[in-house]
């Protein structure tokens, strides 16, 4: 599963609770980033962020060869460019993964608001709302089919349609 949005739409909130009821693993960009680099290493490029992309498939993939029914959510990526999103399914389709995008979207004070307050620190230092105005300037169109969870609304019901999105990909 891919979890695409903005900074501050839900995208981590989300993807926790998906992962906490169904048991799945959720592996995200700014924690391997983390763990791959040091503070003064750390560089918010995309180049960057395709290497730590490229390491999440590799655990993925290693995910999938021990258990091909387990839900794995890719996590921390806002997904805003088209090749960011081809290359994920790209790399699923290939290696016969089943995969689904999650577009996490609310409106523009919400997410101001959590950026700006959140509830608990978040180890990506680039983000905040000037962030959220420039991705969302530049976010190019998606050819994927999707689901679009509107965050603004209560968290029981943001969970209710991704699993509706969950269900509806097992039934293709």
């Amino acid at each position: 599963m891919i979890m695409a949005g903005l900074p501050g739409t839900g995208k981590t909130t989300i993807a926790s609770e998906l992962a906490r009821l169904l048991g799945g693993t959720r592996i995200d960009k700014d924690n391997v980033r983390a763990a791959l680099f040091s503070p003064p290493e750390i560089e918010y490029s995309d180049e960057q962020d395709d290497l730590c992309i490229d390491t999440m498939l590799s655990a993925a993939d290693f995910l999938f060869r021990k258990r091909p029914d387990h839900l794995v959510i890719l996590d921390g990526r806002t997904f805003t460019r088209r090749y960011q999103r081809e290359h994920v399914v790209s790399v699923a389709e290939s290696r016969g993964w089943p995969w689904v995008i999650i577009e996490c979207v609310c409106s523009d004070e919400t997410a101001r608001r959590r950026l700006e307050q959140p509830a608990q620190p978040h180890p990506a230092a680039n983000r905040d709302y000037s962030l959220y105005q420039r991705l969302k300037k530049n976010w190019e169109s998606s050819e994927f089919p999707r689901t679009i969870v509107d965050t603004d609304a209560p968290l029981s019901e943001c969970i209710d349609r991704a699993f509706d999105a969950i269900r509806e990909f097992k039934s293709r």
